[in-house]
């Protein structure tokens, strides 16, 4: 695109700030570099490593990408066969362990980071000169005494020698008989050779070198004789280090020059990990995201905001090219006409060049061949034009360019010139944009033209809001409505005569104040839909909160539900389980009867069995058969809402709510239950109410005959341990299947072994919800309290 709308819509400065958050000279090159790209495989690229930057940054925010530094120039030179310094081999050093690091970092995560792993595979292998230059060089740039084994005997041999001379400098300046003509009693160096520093006036006392004096003179630096031979000794030595180290430093630099070329290819990677970073933490800071890239030349900003402004900037949301390809703004000076402008174009420059943009998830960013912008005042003094020409020229350029795929922003379309000719000509612009099929912008003060829109296809007004209240603007770009001067209000708020204004209005035309007042009402209409709007999403809002807690309380209905009916059906097995066992064993005892000789033995025994056998019946009756109406033994053809049905299943009667469905369910209100239930499991229930009634049992009773009948306190003072756990299990099943909310359990105090069994138990009870010690006034420590599920 051209280098001079990039400019206009301050692509230049969004690259600053993408700068700052580099950390690499490589990455800030790219930066500098960056113009969007032409391709949107290129883009869709580009946007998916951002985003894999984003996770890495938020799943792995301690991972070090960094701690490598920019030797290109020392890769070239070796390259040439250029000696390194230390100081160079250690820069070096740290890259090739930096490459080793990112390579295995990304190895392992290579699933999670598919396309940063892809560029991280580019980084090389350098593990011979990492492990040669890592035994050779130290940290700062020092090269160890490991480096070869002719420098450590050498470094040996210098520092024994060293020491010998500063043993032997000691003692002469420690010694009483030297000590006077000294100047200070320290041993220093001079050119490379140990001294002492001796007093002008003994300088025949002491025989020796002297390799230097003072800048009074009075003082002369002498190596004393005897340890002449010894500074020779060292200095050789010193020669030879230096030697070695040369050599040593040879070939480091011939390893690194060896793979220059991989290791710059490593570095250009680095550097576009580096630019991939730096994009992903600016988009951080934007709270910015991936747009959706599409083939065609449209867009739809969903709450965008201008990336240069504070974070408080008001977003604005923009469509184009779908119901309409040109778009008009009106609006007052600084209501925020052309930064949404420049925001559009940005974001569009922003997104082709595989940034995330600082808008709403959904926002779609379509292909443009080219981004054309006049904004601005660009009047242009060396070349002597005014405003209106310097606007004119671009607009003939982006009208010779301008094609289908092209998307147009103009900033005060006309502006500069008599308003009339301005007005036809900003038309006649228009129109050529218009066919060309231009997708375009743009921003007028012209009021002739927000009827522009009304009168041609695919053109939609819009404009930016203005408080009349606080004579501020809002900001906000408002699709669909035409702006408004608001001169008269505004006038008349800020104290000018009610006669004034008024006669200012008498100068409109009849047909000016007819699209003022249309204005005025579609603006009425437009708040009155927001209001509107506004108050049915609250409504929708509440609805699905009564709908998610409705659900949580009818899931919990259902749990509850089949909890009673399998308690209940489990207890009805029990208990005929325990009446057919005591009339197996009435049996039993009968049979023995009548064996007996007398009779008189035989009818005591007979009168007996009759006796356990009322009573039997008795217990049967009491918990299971109540009366109820007759029912058809044949289930239901055909039910609607409000039929009453039997479930002989449950034994209980409901009321139907809804006709069967497509799978025959229907829904059944039984007591406070809602059940589905198939038809075929439902009978009809007579409407004659002097039907005869008959007694049959059912789970149904059983669960009212619990309810009715339990106590909400089970005592158990007195019992040992394994009857009260027999009847606590019993207790909370009854409970349950009764529907009690909380119980409580009355152990008694004693030796506590009673309470801890019957507090093991409840910890594996499944109807148990919490249970506690009771407080001061339910029976202190003597009662655990139960909350039942």
């Amino acid at each position: 695109m051209d280098e001079r709308n990039l400019k206009r819509l301050e692509f230049n400065k969004v690259k600053e700030k993408l700068a700052l958050f580099a950390a690499s000279e490589p990455g800030r090159e790219l930066i500098y570099n960056l113009i969007p790209y032409g391709h949107r495989d290129e883009i869709v690229t580009a946007l998916e490593e951002v985003t894999e930057g984003r996770e890495l940054l938020r799943l792995d925010p301690t991972a070090r990408l960094d701690g490598w530094n920019d030797v290109r120039q020392q890769a070239r030179r070796s390259e040439r066969g250029a000696l390194l310094d230390p100081q160079e081999l250690w820069h070096v050093l740290q890259t090739l362990m930096a490459c080793r690091h990112i390579k295995s970092f990304f190895s392992e995560r290579q699933d999670r980071y598919v396309r940063l792993n892809e560029i991280a595979q580019g980084l090389g292998n350098f593990k011979e000169p990492e492990k040669r230059i890592a035994s050779a060089i130290a940290p700062g740039g020092e090269v160890l005494d490991r480096a070869s084994e002719r420098l450590f005997n050498i470094r040996r041999r210098l520092t024994a020698g060293q020491q010998r001379i500063k043993d032997r400098l000691n003692e002469i300046i420690r010694s009483t008989s030297y000590q006077k003509y000294l100047q200070d009693p320290i041993v220093t160096m001079r050119e490379g050779r140990y001294v002492v520093p001796v007093k002008q006036e003994y300088r025949s006392q002491l025989p020796g070198i002297v390799h230097d004096q003072s800048a009074s003179g009075a003082t002369l630096f002498i190596e004393p004789m005897p340890v002449v031979e010894a500074n020779n000794e060292v200095r050789a030595l010193m020669a030879e280090e230096k030697q070695e180290i040369v050599r040593i430093l040879t070939e480091l630099s011939a390893a690194v020059g060896g793979q220059a070329q991989e290791l710059l290819y490593a570095l250009e990677n680095l550097g576009r990990l580096d630019f991939i970073m730096a994009k992903a933490r600016y988009s951080d800071s934007l709270d910015a995201w991936a747009p959706r890239i599409v083939p065609g030349a449209k867009l739809d900003i969903r709450q965008g905001r201008h990336p240069l402004l504070p974070v408080k900037a008001v977003p604005i949301s923009i469509q184009l090219g779908e119901a309409f390809d040109m778009l008009v703004i009106t609006g007052p000076n600084t209501g925020g006409k052309t930064v949404s402008l420049k925001t559009v174009g940005l974001l569009v420059l922003m997104a082709h060049a595989g940034l995330h943009v600082p808008a709403d998830d959904g926002t779609l960013i379509g292909m443009f061949d080219q981004v054309f912008a006049d904004i601005g005042d660009e009047q242009s003094i060396e070349q002597s034009l005014s405003t209106f020409s310097s606007h004119t020229t671009n607009i003939v350029k982006i009208l010779a360019g301008a094609d289908s795929r092209s998307l147009v922003l103009l900033d005060e379309l006309g502006a500069g010139t008599d308003p009339t000719e301005g007005s036809a000509l900003a038309r006649a612009i228009l129109d050529q944009l218009r066919q060309q099929g231009s997708k375009v912008v743009a921003t007028t003060h012209y009021g002739e033209l927000k009827s522009y829109a009304f009168a041609n296809e695919r053109v939609e007004n819009a404009s930016v809001e203005f408080d009349i209240k606080t004579l501020q603007p809002t900001y906000r770009l408002l699709i669909g409505r035409p702006g408004r001067s608001n001169a008269f209000e505004i006038a008349l708020r800020l104290g000018l005569s009610e006669s004034v204004v008024q006669s200012a209005r008498g100068f409109l035309t009849e047909e000016q104040v007819q699209v003022a007042d249309l204005m005025r009402e579609l603006e009425k209409a437009r708040l009155q839909a927001e209001r509107e709007q506004a108050e049915a999403e609250k409504i929708r809002l509440e609805a699905e909160q009564y709908r998610e807690q409705y659900m949580l309380r009818a899931e919990k209905i259902r749990r509850r539900k089949d909890e009673i009916i399998s308690r209940a059906i489990a207890d009805s097995r029990e208990m005929v389980k325990k009446a057919k066992l005591e009339a197996e064993q009435m049996v039993e005892e009968l049979r023995a009867a009548l064996k007996e000789q007398t009779t008189h033995s035989r009818e005591q025994s007979i009168n007996n069995a009759r006796q356990r056998l009322r009573q039997l019946q008795a217990k049967i009756n009491a918990k299971a058969p109540i009366d109820i109406p007759e029912y058809s033994s044949e289930a239901v053809a055909d039910v609607k809402p409000g039929d009453e049905v039997f479930i002989p299943k449950y034994g209980q009667r409901g009321v139907v709510l809804e006709a069967p469905g497509q799978d025959d369910q229907v829904q059944v209100q039984v007591g406070m239950i809602r059940m589905t239930i198939a038809r075929r499991e439902l009978h009809r229930v007579p409407v004659k109410e002097n039907a005869r009634p008959r007694r049959i049992g059912g789970v149904g009773q059983l669960v009212h005959q619990k309810a009715r009948d339990i106590s909400p306190r089970l005592d158990m003072r007195g019992m040992r341990v394994d009857e009260g756990l027999a009847e606590v299990e019993k207790y909370l099943d009854d409970a349950c299947v009764a529907g009690l909310p909380m119980v409580q359990l009355v152990h008694g105090k004693g030796t506590g072994a009673l309470r801890s069994a019957v507090q093991q138990l409840l910890k594996e009870h499944r109807g148990v919800k919490t249970f506690r010690l009771g407080e001061s006034g339910e029976g202190g420590s003597g009662v655990t309290v139960v909350e039942l599920r």
